[in-house]
């Protein structure tokens, strides 16, 4: 693992110090996610959603989706890019966590696999769960928009979200189109991208998983097709909506 970082002790030594932690501008199975009804409209800004997933513990912490393992999720982001790509694909997750998505792709033959995740304790979780996937990828630490930026033009073959893109704060949504810019080939965003049970917030393109922690309901489609990728397939599931898109010639 690759980890490039200004505070390498939360990462731990090993061979997973060479995951890139790179700190913050402003701060260095099925799971049923529960929605908190909120009477009145709150602004978090993007100094609290950071904090939020930096410090995560307990419930939708690494070591919780680890507990878990693969899931439906995991199958299908498989089965789209074993559609599209050779195993030897260069493959990123943006939200990486504990790697439970990877590590499916990883007992699928996929080789050449990379994560991005905000938690340091996402990577201890994986030395421990995944120890191999932990190895042998290549990982960084830190907010997603402080990274992405280092990566070249179309650097990853394949680039796959899973429940990760929605939660990035307004501010930072100039990410999506580096997002593009990154993607060679396949494009896969696993969103909520509507309510899954009623809400009680004012504003319909909010929820929150907690007071801190809002969730954004985007329009994938709308979005990355105006950065030139083609969408190829749509899945529509009980939570989730997986989205498939491909870059232009």
């Amino acid at each position: 693992m690759r980890l490039a970082t200004a505070a390498t002790a939360r990462c731990g030594k090993s061979k997973i110090d060479s995951v890139r932690r790179k700190p913050s501008a402003l701060q260095s199975g099925v799971v049923r996610r529960r929605f908190t009804p909120l009477p009145v409209l709150i602004h978090v800004d993007l100094h609290s959603v950071q904090n939020t997933w930096t410090d995560r513990a307990g419930e939708y912490s690494p070591a919780y989706y680890a507990h878990y393992g693969p899931n439906d999720t995991s199958t299908e982001i498989r089965d789209i890019l074993s559609g599209h790509l050779p195993r030897d694909a260069t493959v990123l997750e943006l939200g990486c966590g504990s790697g439970r998505h990877l590590k499916h792709l990883a007992s699928g033959g996929f080789e050449n696999l990379s994560g991005v995740d905000i938690n340091a304790e996402a990577f201890d979780t994986m030395r421990e769960t995944y120890p191999t996937l932990a190895t042998d990828g290549t990982f960084h630490c830190g907010p997603i928009e402080d990274i992405i930026g280092d990566f070249d033009d179309g650097q990853f073959d394949a680039v796959y979200s899973v429940e990760t893109l929605q939660h990035l704060h307004p501010d930072v949504e100039w990410v999506f189109k580096e997002v593009a810019r990154v993607t060679n080939n396949v494009l896969v965003t696993a969103e909520i991208e509507e309510p899954i049970r009623d809400s009680s917030s004012p504003d319909p393109d909010v929820n929150y998983v907690d007071k801190e922690t809002p969730l954004y309901y985007r329009d994938w489609s709308r979005i990355f097709t105006a950065f030139d990728l083609v969408e190829v397939d749509v899945v529509h599931g009980d939570r989730d909506t997986i989205r498939t898109f491909r870059v232009s010639d």
